[in-house]
C-alpha cells in the first residue's frame, strides 16, 4: 500500500509542474501533462534510473537531502513536503514492526471539562479519522442534521459526502469536502496500517463517487485557522472562525472550537441557535417525563 502511495503522490505532482514553471526549454510536442521523468531527475540532481527507482514507490533509505532536493524540484508546499517526509519514514518501517494502534481512548475528564465548560461556543473532540468523540450542546446543535442521520455515525467526513444536507448545510462544501479528503489523505501516509482508517476510506470510496475522484487526486491538507459559513436549517446563515487544537498527550484527538466577534449577525446566530437548542432540550426532557 505504501509503494502504491509513493508512486501515484509522486508521479501526480509531477504532472502538476509545466515546463515553463519549471524554468525548462520547451522542444517539440509532449506527450505528458507535465515534467518528465529525465526533468525532474535533473533539476533534483540525481540520475534519471535512481529517480524511477523512487517514483515506482521505493523511498527505503533515501536521505532527507534527497527528499529536500526532490521537494525543492517538485515545488512541493510545506503540507506535501511533511507528506513526503512522512511516507520515506513508513517506508523505511516493516508491516510485521508497526504496533497496532489500541482502540480510541475516551475524552479524558480535564478536555471532556473544557468542551463542556464554554456553553456559548460550538466546540467538540474529534479524532484522525473525522470521528465526533463528545461535543457539547452547541455543538449538538449546529450538526443537528449530521446527529440526526443514522448514516453518518457522528463522523463529519461520512455527513460530508453521505448525506444530502451536507451540501446545503456547507456554503462552501466542495471546499470543505477537499479538505478532508486531503487531511484523511495526510494521515493514511502516517499510518498506513491503521485498519479502521484504511476501512473508513474504503466506505467512502465504495460508496462515494465524489469522494473517489477527489482521493484519486492525491492532493493533502491541514486544518489550521480560518473560517467557515454554514446555513443552518433553523437559524440561517452562520460564518464561524474555527480553531483546531491538537491534543499532544492523545494522538490523533483534536479540539475544535467555532466562534464569532461580538455584534455580527454570526454572534447573534449562536445566541439564536442556543436558544433553539435549549427549547428543543426542555422539549425532550417533557416528552420523556410524559412517558415515565
Amino acid at each position: 500500500m505504501n509503494q502504491e502511495e509513493i508512486r501515484a503522490f509522486l508521479k501526480t505532482r509531477r504532472d502538476k509542474i509545466t515546463p515553463e514553471q519549471a524554468g525548462l526549454p520547451v522542444y517539440g510536442n509532449r506527450r505528458v501533462p507535465g515534467l518528465r521523468r529525465n526533468e525532474v531527475a535533473m533539476l533534483a540532481g540525481v540520475s534519471v534510473e535512481y529517480y524511477t527507482r523512487l517514483e515506482r514507490g521505493n523511498l527505503s533509505g533515501v536521505s532527507d537531502s534527497v527528499l529536500d532536493a526532490l521537494a525543492q524540484a517538485l515545488r512541493l508546499d510545506d503540507t506535501e513536503r511533511t507528506h513526503l517526509y512522512d511516507l520515506a519514514r513508513m517506508a523505511n518501517v516493516s508491516p510485521a514492526r508497526v504496533r497496532r494502534r489500541p482502540a480510541q481512548a475516551a475524552v479524558r475528564p480535564g478536555v471532556l471539562r473544557i468542551v463542556e465548560g464554554m456553553p456559548g461556543l460550538p466546540a467538540f473532540v474529534q479524532n484522525n479519522r473525522f470521528d465526533v468523540l463528545v461535543a457539547n450542546p452547541l455543538a449538538h446543535a449546529l450538526y443537528s442534521e449530521m446527529y440526526a442521520d443514522p448514516t453518518c455515525d457522528a463522523n463529519t467526513a461520512r455527513f460530508v459526502f453521505f448525506s444530502p444536507a451536507a451540501r446545503r448545510f456547507y456554503v462552501d462544501w466542495e471546499r470543505v469536502a477537499r479538505g478532508a479528503v486531503g487531511a484523511l489523505r495526510i494521515e493514511a501516509g502516517k499510518n498506513p496500517y491503521d485498519r479502521e482508517l484504511s476501512n473508513l476510506i474504503g466506505e467512502l470510496s465504495t460508496r462515494s463517487d465524489t469522494f473517489r475522484v477527489m482521493w484519486g487526486a492525491h492532493d493533502v491538507h491541514v486544518f489550521r485557522e480560518g473560517t467557515k459559513r454554514f446555513r443552518h436549517q433553523v437559524v440561517g446563515n452562520l460564518d464561524l472562525d474555527h480553531e483546531s487544537m491538537a491534543l499532544p498527550g492523545d494522538t490523533g484527538q483534536s479540539v475544535v472550537v467555532y466562534s464569532a466577534e461580538a455584534g455580527t449577525a454570526a454572534a447573534d446566530g449562536l445566541k439564536l441557535l442556543a436558544s433553539w437548542s435549549a427549547t428543543a432540550e426542555d422539549a425532550q426532557a417533557a416528552q420523556v417525563d410524559s412517558e415515565d
